[in-house]
């Protein structure tokens, strides 16, 4: 039996696009993440071409989180079914890096096309099993990486153990300096 497609790996990834930044226009950055997150193969297939159509998916993924973070659940909704349609679904059964036959979402056209695919089929999956609320914007100041939370209390509000650390010492200090 093979591996089921992992959905929340695809979500994952939209969340490090968006947490690239500018640093995304850099296809040695870029190749280094998708070698990091076990897609080799799109690495070594990434072109410069592909990069302008990462940085476009970067800023309407951004859009997803920042609504998400807002609480507009209608908004992430509307932008995700617009990125459903100019990126549609094709599942296609793949055997490579010595793992067994397993879905992936799309492997045709460009690299960009593949991770564009996959990130908007993980964020519409998160939505709809487990809520618009666990997307997010960090809250640490001046912090605005983007979240995914599959805490089991929906709890989660920063990016990284850092951020939380950093904010929980500003607020620290602040209730200090007013007492």
């Amino acid at each position: 039996m093979g591996v089921p497609v992992d959905l929340t790996s695809y979500a994952e990834l939209a969340v490090l696009l968006v947490n690239l930044g500018d640093e995304g226009r850099n296809i040695d950055v870029l190749r280094g993440l998708l070698d990091e997150t076990g897609r080799t193969e799109a690495a070594a297939r990434l072109t410069r071409r592909d990069l302008d159509a990462l940085s476009e998916l970067r800023e309407e993924l951004t859009g997803v989180f920042e609504a998400a973070s807002a609480g507009d659940e209608a908004e992430v909704v509307e932008r995700l079914n617009g990125l459903l349609v100019r990126h549609p679904v094709h599942p296609q059964i793949s055997g490579h890096d010595g793992q067994p036959w397993h879905l992936h979402l799309t492997e045709g056209g460009r690299v960009a096309d593949t991770l564009a695919v996959g990130s908007v089929m993980g964020l519409a999956s998160v939505v709809t099993g487990l809520g618009a609320d666990r997307l997010g914007m960090c809250q640490a100041t001046p912090c605005r990486n983007a979240y995914l939370d599959t805490s089991s209390n929906r709890s989660r509000r920063y990016c990284s153990e850092r951020c939380a650390s950093r904010a929980n010492v500003a607020a620290y200090r602040a209730r200090r300096r007013g007492a």
